[in-house]
């Protein structure tokens, strides 16, 4: 069978996963987990026991779970492409250490600002974690602006897989309006250039439930139930 992703909507961070897959131009096909309700069921917790998404299925059943393990594993089978590296090397080195960066500082500085908007939070409380996000951002947003001094892409002068990540984190800002992406150009510049990417404009389109234009690799949805089915066969 071909790998499944399991992706969360809205909105979710497995949007770079997407991307990648997409990039690979390997076949796979897709599975949508609504959140918060499907995603915490006890039907995903049999793909994934901590009811997170992304979680990918390879073909031989396994479950790979977490973004950069994920992006790991889609890198290891595009190194042809150039989306990943053969580990060992310096590339691959950096690799992780752009996609832990964007784990631990552009992701997190999110988090804060996902809680005050999912949760019943009084304003004190409010305004603190969003000044906490708003510092954290800020930060990750100067930090990456330097990055890019003299790169077209993270790592350089071509795309990899930390750029599928970035894509699909730095657009969370239109719901948290605490920065503008306009003040460091060469971030804005990145993801206008990811926006207009066929792959990223395909991943859009699979989460708003549309008519989606696939490289070819895209081998159609499957449900939750029909993935389990699956699983069970190679099992």
């Amino acid at each position: 069978m071909e790998p499944i992703l399991f992706y969360g909507v809205p909105s979710g961070c497995s949007f770079g996963s997407i991307v990648a897959l997409e990039w690979l131009d390997q076949p796979y096909r897709l599975c949508r987990i609504d959140m918060p309700e499907q995603v915490t069921s006890a039907a995903y917790r049999r793909i994934n026991p901590v009811a997170e998404t992304p979680t990918l299925m390879t073909a031989s059943g396994t479950t790979v779970s977490e973004s950069m393990a994920i992006m790991n594993h889609v890198g290891a089978r595009g190194i042809d492409k150039g989306l990943g590296f053969a580990q060992g090397t310096p590339e691959f080195d950096r690799l992780n250490q752009v996609l832990a960066y964007l784990n631990t500082s552009l992701f997190s500085g999110f988090a804060p600002l996902w809680y005050t908007l999912e949760h019943d939070v009084e304003q004190p409380a409010k305004d603190t974690l969003r000044a906490y996000g708003t510092a954290a951002l800020t930060k990750a947003h100067a930090d990456l602006e330097a990055m890019l001094e003299g790169n077209e892409w993270l790592l350089g002068q071509q795309r990899t897989l930390a750029d599928a990540y970035f894509i699909g984190i730095a657009r969370w800002t239109k719901y948290h309006d605490v920065i503008d992406r306009r003040n460091y150009p060469r971030v804005q510049g990145l993801f206008d250039k990811l926006e207009a990417d066929p792959a990223v404009q395909f991943a859009h389109a699979i989460e708003r439930g549309e008519p989606a234009h696939s490289s070819g690799s895209f081998k159609g949805e499957v449900s939750l139930e029909e993935a389990l089915g699956l699983l069970k066969q190679v099992a």
